[in-house]
């Protein structure tokens, strides 16, 4: 069974814990229930810890330029 398998991990945990609400179990206790179970064999991070690398960073000289202010804003009216 693999993170993905999400009715068989359902199905096992609801056979294994019976007598829990699942809308009560936190995270941390759910995930390592499913670590738990006899049939789970994914070593992988859970699909929501998966990460990728970021994107390199790039930027636009023209677009920061653009955007610098070179004079003063007027006043803000207030009542």
């Amino acid at each position: 069974m693999k993170w993905t398998d999400i009715n068989d991990i359902a199905i096992e945990l609801a056979d294994a814990h019976p007598d829990v609400d699942p809308a009560k179990i936190n995270f941390v206790d759910l995930m390592n229930w499913v670590r738990a179970l006899p049939d789970f064999d994914d070593t992988d991070r859970p699909p929501c810890f998966a990460t990728r690398a970021p994107a390199a960073a790039a930027t636009n000289i023209d677009a920061v330029e653009m955007l610098n202010v070179c004079f003063a804003s007027p006043p803000v009216p207030t009542m």
